[in-house]
């Protein structure tokens, strides 16, 4: 039995003494521990190393001290199992030599067996789950199929990804078949994560917000609809949407446990649009957490009175930036932590 269960009782819709807590990209860039590791290693090998992956999601835990782990990876190890270079540039992030282009391009991505190709993550889970010891859940993840589509179509990261929305609106038929390849080899690689321990799993649609309502559902929605229908007897998911506020209806009635919200759409409309009876996380602004430590600590509480200290898990709206000082990140688990309701 895990020791501390708030988040998976958070999950559940049980009443809690308090949200728990836990921050999207807290294994990594901001501890100064990480940062000496990702000296000494490049990206992709701290990703494929399950000794150094399984150390990097352990250290937030033992650090700050939030109430879920969540295994350090990355949504690219997905289609670099499906055939795809992806490299990682410093100052660019994600590149890849080859873009997909074109119907011909989408038949070469092939779906593989992931148990060969992302092995090293199913061992990474087992060595996280020893390091943990029981003492809090590891989450498990995944990027939404249009997220990863982005990536393969657009060749790098962009603020509108504009090459891959061109891609679906001229050849929707090829489009289509890329984003099923991509939702089967998700499914089939969050099933083996469940095998091999976590306890929950997330599905980031960081650019889902791009897209139109009508075209998030087409291009984005229906793809995390499948992944969602696939898991949800098995385990508890975490749906969450950048800038995707438009579609928490639909999303609240998809049989995710809970569902991510951004710092642009407020407690109180997000309770409304998803109907108040699923659990929401988020949505404190990654960004202030360049404020004081002092003023973290009243925002922090404040977010979980608009929110309500039930069906809540306390997050950021996005990833934690990498320049935020630790005793930043710190104030913001420790307010959580001290809440008291009102």
């Amino acid at each position: 039995m895990i020791k501390n269960d708030l988040f998976l009782r958070a999950l559940k819709g049980e009443t809690v003494e308090r949200p728990p807590v836990w921050m999207m990209r807290q294994a990594g860039r901001y501890l100064p521990d990480f940062m000496k590791l990702k000296e000494k290693y490049d990206f992709f090998t701290r990703c494929r190393t399950p000794e150094l992956a399984a150390e990097i999601t352990t250290m937030p835990i033992e650090q700050v001290g939030t109430d879920a782990a969540i295994l350090f990876s990355d949504i690219l190890v997905v289609p670099q199992a499906m055939n795809v270079e992806i490299e990682m540039k410093p100052g660019v992030g994600p590149f890849l030599p080859n873009p997909v282009r074109s119907p011909l391009d989408v038949n070469d991505i092939i779906v593989p067996d992931v148990y060969e190709e992302l092995g090293y993550v199913y061992d990474a889970i087992k060595l996280t789950k020893e390091r943990l010891n029981d003492e809090v859940p590891l989450i498990g993840f995944a990027g939404s199929p249009w997220t990863i589509l982005c990536y393969l179509v657009q060749g790098q990261g962009s603020k509108n990804f504009d090459k891959a929305k061109e891609f679906c609106f001229k050849r929707p038929d090829a489009a289509q078949v890329l984003l099923q390849k991509i939702t089967d080899t998700t499914i089939a690689y969050l099933k083996g994560k469940v095998k091999a321990g976590v306890d929950a799993i997330q599905i980031f649609d960081s650019w889902g917000g791009l897209l139109s309502p009508t075209d998030y559902q087409t291009y984005s929605w229906k793809y995390i609809q499948q992944i969602i229908d696939a898991l949800k007897d098995e385990i508890p998911v975490i749906a969450y949407g950048k800038g995707c506020w438009f579609a928490l209806k639909e999303m609240s009635q998809s049989g995710a446990a809970a569902l991510g919200v951004d710092w642009t759409c407020s407690a109180i409309n997000a309770r409304y649009l998803s109907g108040g009876q699923i659990t929401l996380q988020g949505n404190f602004d990654p960004s202030r957490l360049y404020s004081t430590p002092q003023e973290i600590k009243k925002m922090t509480t404040q977010m979980i009175d608009e929110f309500g200290k039930d069906r809540y898990i306390a997050n950021l709206g996005h990833g934690i930036l990498p320049d935020i000082p630790v005793r930043n990140a710190q104030a913001f688990v420790d307010a959580v932590k001290e809440y008291k309701p009102r």
